[in-house]
């Protein structure tokens, strides 16, 4: 293979036309990635493209995507260390390509030694500017939003990354019908109030105003994960809330013992079945806490509670929890939508929703964000 001599190295601080996607730090050398969905994005004018990652882990491998005029082209495990992935070659020189490279894989808050960075990029081009889009969506989740089981075949019961997907997925299906911007903060199996096995430390909210504090380990740490979010950098028009599935199913489960305290913890069930009052009490507190805070830090988004994927136990909760939070702080900008449900079309790895489920659900709460965003 003969050698393209015209192609130039660039450190990534110094692409001005670089967008990054997704929270992460000011530092841009190396740049880290840390949600499902992060991504950077270029406009190249050239024949060839060259990105280097720098990868790590102890359990879970990173994946990415690669997008060529917002078409998946590429999808690829990245091993452990520092090297160059070439993201196309031979391509027209004088055209200019859309790339754009994601996380396919959520923040592992179980691998400690999980991190994705990109180093720099190589081409025989120039870099043109990205073109703005004009809405910026915020979505937070469980694995639903972490597209557990969005890719795979149905028999896949491994919980491994490759079941992962940040592209078939109703929060880019989202953001594409409506020419938006987005942002993922989502984890698996962890809910409002706890996590689906009544591990309350597994609640988002507890981590939703630090840039990715739910990852753990000092490597994490030193890489800024724990630092303060800058909610100003960037402020939605529509934050949706995709949560309460592992509440609900911390009723199924059994007890949680905590390992420090020796407390113990459980969402408990009446003896005919049905949820314990006082413990949905607990859940929609907490869910109009979160409301607080998610309107602290996103005083003009419309706040729109999603849920219904996988069934919707935890709807009537998630309605009073609205209402109480609406008439507390006279908030009109909050609604709630019911999802389609996933069934056994719709089914993908894992139980989990498939990339039908994920396309009906990005259809359905397309429309309903458009009359919001008019």
């Amino acid at each position: 293979m003969k050698a393209n001599e015209k192609l130039q190295t660039y450190a990534l601080s110094d692409v001005s036309n670089l967008k990054v996607h997704g929270r992460t730090t000011g530092q841009r050398s190396p740049l880290t990635l840390f949600w499902t969905g992060s991504a950077v994005e270029l406009n190249v004018k050239g024949s060839e493209l060259w990105v280097e990652f720098e990868s790590d882990y102890d359990l879970y491998e990173p994946w990415i995507s690669i997008l060529i005029n917002g078409v998946p082209v590429s999808r690829q495990m990245l091993t452990a260390g520092r090297y160059w992935i070439c993201v196309f070659r031979g391509m027209n020189e004088n055209v200019v390509k859309n790339v754009r490279i994601v996380k396919d894989v959520q923040a592992m808050n179980g691998d400690p030694g999980c991190s994705l960075q990109i180093n720099a990029v190589k081409s025989d081009g120039v870099f043109v500017p990205v073109e703005k889009r004009p809405y910026k969506i915020e979505f937070i989740g469980d694995s639903i939003t972490s597209g557990e089981g969005a890719i795979g075949a149905k028999a896949e019961e491994d919980w491994i990354p490759m079941w992962f997907s940040a592209i078939h997925n109703y929060t880019a299906m989202t953001a594409e019908t409506l020419n938006a911007e987005y942002r993922v903060i989502s984890q698996s199996g962890w809910g409002v109030l706890t996590s689906w096995d009544n591990n309350p430390n597994a609640n988002i909210p507890a981590y939703y105003e630090q840039i990715c504090g739910l990852v753990t380990g000092d490597k994490n740490a030193a890489l800024g994960a724990g630092d303060k979010h800058d909610f100003n950098a960037w402020q939605p028009d529509v934050v949706v809330i995709n949560l309460g599935s592992n509440d609900g199913g911390a009723f199924q489960t059994p007890a949680w013992k905590d390992p420090a305290t020796g407390k113990v913890y459980k969402q408990r069930l009446n003896a005919d079945g049905t949820y314990h009052e006082e413990d949905l009490a607990v859940f929609e507190n907490a869910a109009t806490r979160f409301l607080i805070q998610l309107r602290k830090n996103n005083p003009e988004a419309h706040l729109v509670w999603a849920y219904g994927m996988l069934g919707f136990p935890m709807m009537p909760a998630i309605y009073r929890a609205v209402d109480a939070y609406t008439k507390q702080a006279g908030d009109t900008k909050v609604s709630v939508i019911q999802l389609p449900n996933t069934n056994e079309e719709t089914v993908g790895a894992r139980s989990h929703p498939g990339e039908l489920s994920h396309r009906r659900t990005a259809d359905a709460l397309a429309e309903y964000l458009k009359e919001i965003l008019k």
